[in-house]
């Protein structure tokens, strides 16, 4: 299956989430609402598990082989993205089919400068992950005349490419990373109607 099969189909089934999530709310406090707290939820375990799926049985399985590597510049070389990369185009995606839903990558100290925290709440977000991991950080943020609810839950390295790739790129201060250690943050945000 190819990377942009796979990506859609992972963006069909957390916006087919999503759509369920809106259909419910439509309801307004019916019993079939799901809570916002609950959606988010949701949404990260699929893309936790998407990224996770591609990160050991594509990445890892395909470099171990010797059949091809994964690299930043992935466009111009014959090469995988990088499990970052792919949550960025699969942002991405998203975004061109209009849902409202965003997600992106977020650290205190990133490798990519773009994904460094962009508000106080991402900024306090990553410092809470970071003591507390297993405890994702959620709350509602407001943006110009609209409200999002927004979620931010720990980022692990979930494999040896990670901890690899991390310890031994130059923009990395740490170089010390191990598995399953916080490499930063998922940030999912949704709007929170008023």
């Amino acid at each position: 299956m190819s990377l942009h099969k796979w990506l859609i189909g992972g963006l069909s089934i957390i916006l087919g989430v999503f759509g369920g999530w809106e259909a419910g709310y439509a309801k307004k406090e019916s019993a079939g609402t799901v809570p916002l707290e609950t959606v988010v939820d949701y949404l990260h375990s699929v893309l936790a598990a998407d990224r996770t799926f591609y990160t050991v049985h594509v990445v890892d399985r395909m470099q171990r082989r010797g059949v091809i590597a994964s690299s930043e510049q992935w466009r111009s070389e014959s090469a995988l993205p990088l499990p970052a990369q792919f949550v960025q185009e699969s942002a991405g995606l998203a975004e061109l089919t209009g849902s409202p839903v965003r997600y992106r990558l977020i650290g205190l100290k990133p490798l990519n400068a773009q994904n460094a925290p962009r508000t106080e709440f991402e900024r306090r977000a990553l410092e809470a992950i970071m003591a507390h991991p297993e405890q994702p950080y959620k709350g509602l943020v407001k943006e110009g005349d609209d409200r999002y609810f927004y979620a931010v839950y720990a980022d692990h390295a979930v494999s040896e490419s990670c901890v690899s790739c991390h310890n031994a790129d130059p923009r990395n201060a740490k170089h010390i990373y191990k598995l399953n250690d916080v490499l930063g943050g998922v940030l999912i945000a949704i709007p929170a109607p008023e």
